[in-house]
């Protein structure tokens, strides 16, 4: 079967709007990248510039790489630690108290390798209130993962998590409910 390569070059991806606010976010993300670490509102700021939805208490590290932020949701009180990349092609939603650990990425965009023309995918991820995402983990596009679970160091996500439950693994699977000890 013969690909025809120069077709394949002509598609374009994204809007010619979203084009510039990708240069106008490069520029625009040396101010966040570069601020104070305790400069949570600054870059909450930042962020709603540009379209995203961030809310209250929530805490934005200056080392997470955002790549669009108009199709960013964070909830209130949840916290995005630096070294996590959201690589949020398509919406990408931080449900209340969640918590990002170092190096999380979070991946939302992904290429249709069916396809000869090789089109790239915008799929959502959808992150519930109540859930920490360990460090290293893997969340690949078009997931889900329910309220109040938990996705164990360097796991690897390629399917929706239930609620309130913990995995881990390549791929993440289900090690146990998560019970919440009274304190």
């Amino acid at each position: 079967m013969k690909l025809d390569i120069d077709a394949t070059r002509k598609q374009r991806p994204y809007r010619r709007r979203e084009y510039f606010g990708r240069l106008m976010w490069a520029i625009i993300s040396l101010l966040f990248r570069f601020s104070p670490r305790v400069g949570f509102r600054w870059r909450a700021f930042l962020l709603r510039c540009f379209g995203a939805k961030i809310g209250r208490g929530a805490h934005i590290y200056p080392g997470a790489r955002i790549e669009l932020p108009w199709l960013l949701e964070v909830g209130e009180l949840s916290s995005v630690a630096d070294g996590v990349r959201v690589y949020n092609l398509g919406k990408v939603r931080i449900g209340a108290r969640s918590t990002l650990s170092y190096g999380a990425h979070i991946c939302a965009g992904t290429h249709d390798y069916e396809d000869a023309g090789f089109p790239l995918l915008r799929l959502p991820i959808d992150i519930g209130d109540d859930v920490w995402i360990c460090a290293d983990a893997f969340l690949a596009p078009g997931v889900t993962v329910g309220d109040g679970a938990v996705v164990a160091a360097r796991a690897v996500v390629v399917a929706d998590v239930p609620p309130w439950v913990v995995v881990a693994g390549h791929p993440a699977q289900m090690l146990k409910p998560r019970v919440i000890r009274p304190s």
